[in-house]
């Protein structure tokens, strides 16, 4: 049975690797489905799709998005959808620029904190991905501030003024509806390190179709949870690696490691076709 990994990032949105040479080294782990689940684009998708098909690695349609839900920017993960969809394509579109401008707000907060940072030198940092924080991190590294992306965060990117920017990011309800009516699937993204039991059991009133129980941030009794809990509430399972590259997070030993069973796989294609059938009825 092959293994897939469905959460894997380029740098169409903030990891190392160009698309195609992420497709060389999935094929080097021997991993046989995939997705690239990049941050509000699916760039990084639509440049692999050729090398995927010539390597015989099945690519499924991925993309993380951020997302409000009570107030609050969370992650959600997108499968197996109509990547033409007018709706969908306009929701990515929306992201973008809500990136964009969320980004000029982060660098403003660091400006008042005596950093020198400029919005440019970020988006330069981003070329040619979809503007994020590991972007700005990477200029505060280059200029001295820090020493990692991880000291980054810790001191400067996560504090309560940069929590605080509001974002034009899609309302959670949004996105779900819009996923769906591409004929797409939703699930959690690595609920473990940020929600407790009963903010996963509200978030799941939200129509959502999975959870991604595999993570490298969930330990053996986590994944039991979620997986028990998706059991019990007949949602699909996801899972991967979150991998960006090796200067972007400590996820790089998990590809090829961190992975889920074809069983996983089908049941989300199954359920996705299912969508389709509904629509086009």
């Amino acid at each position: 049975m092959g293994k897939a990994d469905l959460h894997i990032h380029t740098n169409a949105s903030d990891g190392d690797l160009s698309p195609e040479d992420l497709i060389k080294k999935v094929a080097q782990k021997g991993l046989k489905t995939i997705s690239i689940t990049d941050h509000d684009t699916i760039k990084g998708y639509e440049l692999a799709r050729d090398l995927a098909e010539e390597n015989e690695i099945e690519l499924i349609p991925g993309v993380e998005i951020s997302t409000v839900w009570n107030n609050r920017e969370i992650h959600v993960l997108a499968y197996a959808f109509d990547e033409e969809d007018d709706g969908f394509l306009k929701l990515i579109h929306n992201q973008k620029n809500a990136r964009r401008k969320r980004m000029k707000a982060i660098v403003e907060v660091l400006k008042s904190e005596g950093l020198d940072i400029d919005y440019e030198e970020v988006r330069a940092e981003s070329h040619p991905g979809n503007i994020g924080r590991p972007h700005a991190a990477s200029v505060l590294i280059n200029k001295g501030y820090v020493a990692s992306v991880s000291e980054a965060f810790i001191r400067y990117l996560s504090t309560e003024k940069i929590k605080d920017i509001k974002t034009e990011y899609a309302d959670v309800d949004d996105v779900i509806s819009t996923v769906h009516k591409a004929g797409g699937v939703m699930s959690i993204a690595h609920p473990g390190p940020l929600y407790s039991q009963d903010e996963v059991k509200e978030l799941l009133r939200h129509s959502f179709d999975g959870i991604e129980c595999i993570h490298p941030s969930h330990s053996y009794k986590v994944q039991k949870i979620f997986l028990d809990l998706a059991r019990a509430n007949n949602l699909l399972v996801t899972g991967g690696s979150d991998f960006h590259g090796s200067r972007k997070s400590d996820y790089d030993p998990y590809l090829g490691v961190v992975t889920i069973g074809n069983q996983f796989v089908e049941a989300l294609k199954r359920s996705a076709r299912s969508k389709k059938m509904m629509i086009h009825q």
